[in-house]
C-alpha cells in the first residue's frame, strides 16, 4: 500500500514538474506584445481586421490586407516577439507583389486571446489557412505560407498535410534542441521534440524557398542550411549577404522582394 502511495505522489511531482518546466519554456520561446501598435491606413494600406476561432476555442486576430485583382494568397506567419502590426510595412510590400496577404497573430499575441504554446501556435496557423480556404475562397493550390523564424518552424507543421501552392522560411532553424546546442548546450537533451523542423521537413510535398542571412547573430546560418539539405526537391536557398535576423528585409531591398516575386509566379502564376 505503502509502495503504491509513494509511486502515486512520484507520479504527481513528474507531472508537476513537466508542467512547470513546459511553462519556463514557453516563457523562454515565446515574447508577445499586446495591443496594434500600427494600423494598416497609417501607412497607406487597405486592410481590415479579422478575428478567427481555433479548434481549441480561442479567438485569435489577424490583419486581411488585399492586393486589387490578385487570385492568390499569402499567409504570414511571424516569429516569437512583437506582434502583426510591427510586420505591416513588410506586408504592404508582399501585397505589392500581386498577393493578397492573411498577417496572423498568434494567441497571446496582439488582439489574440489566450497564452502562446506549441500547440496552440500550430492551432493558430491552421486557423488562418482554413480561412483564407473557407471564408476566402482560395484554393490551397492558390496560397503560399511564409513563416519567418519561430513562424518558420509554424509553417512547417502546418503545410505537411496540406496541398498548399508553396512554402518561404526564412531565418529558421531544425529544432529548439539544436537552437540550444548553440546557445545554451546543458538545455538542450531537456528539449527533444519541441519544434522539431528536421523531422517534418522531408515528407512536404510542396516547393520551398529558404532565406537565411549569413550573419544571423540568433538562428545560426548553418542551422538553416541543415534544414534546407533535409528538406525535398524542388527547392531554393537564398543567402543574405551581410544580413542578421532581424533586417533580412532592409539589407535584401529590392532583390529580396524581386525573388519572393518569382516563386509566387512560378508555384501560384497570376
Amino acid at each position: 500500500m505503502k509502495r503504491t502511495r509513494d509511486i502515486l505522489i512520484l507520479g504527481a511531482v513528474l507531472v508537476g514538474v513537466i508542467f512547470v518546466w513546459g511553462r519556463l519554456v514557453d516563457r523562454t520561446l515565446f515574447h508577445p506584445t499586446p495591443g496594434v501598435d500600427l494600423r494598416p491606413g497609417q501607412i497607406g494600406l487597405q486592410g481590415e481586421d479579422v478575428f478567427l476561432e481555433t479548434e481549441d476555442g480561442v479567438r485569435i486576430h489577424g490583419f486581411w490586407l488585399p492586393a486589387e485583382g490578385a487570385d492568390r494568397a499569402l499567409l504570414f506567419l511571424h516569429g516569437n516577439a512583437g506582434n502583426a502590426s510591427h510586420r505591416l510595412p513588410n506586408a504592404a510590400a508582399l501585397v505589392g507583389l500581386n498577393a493578397n496577404v492573411l498577417l496572423l497573430d498568434y494567441r497571446g499575441y496582439g488582439l489574440s486571446e489566450g497564452r502562446p504554446s506549441e500547440a496552440g501556435v500550430y492551432a493558430d496557423a491552421r486557423a488562418g489557412l482554413d480561412h483564407l480556404v473557407e471564408t476566402r475562397g482560395f484554393e490551397e493550390e492558390r496560397i503560399v505560407v511564409f513563416g519567418r523564424s519561430l513562424g518558420g518552424a509554424v509553417a512547417v507543421d502546418l503545410v505537411q498535410d496540406r496541398e498548399v501552392a508553396g512554402l518561404i522560411l526564412e531565418s529558421t532553424f531544425t529544432s529548439v534542441a539544436d537552437m540550444a546546442r548553440s546557445l545554451v548546450p546543458p538545455a538542450a537533451p531537456f528539449l527533444g521534440g519541441r519544434f522539431d523542423s528536421a523531422s517534418k521537413v522531408g515528407g512536404l510535398r510542396a516547393p520551398l524557398l529558404f532565406f537565411h542571412g549569413d550573419r544571423d547573430e540568433i538562428v545560426p546560418y548553418r542551422l538553416g542550411q541543415k534544414l534546407f539539405a533535409a528538406a525535398p526537391e524542388p527547392k531554393a536557398f537564398e543567402t543574405l549577404e551581410g544580413a542578421g535576423h532581424n533586417n533580412t528585409v532592409e539589407v535584401g531591398g529590392r532583390p529580396y522582394f524581386e525573388r519572393i516575386r518569382r516563386f509566387l509566379d512560378e508555384v501560384a502564376p497570376g
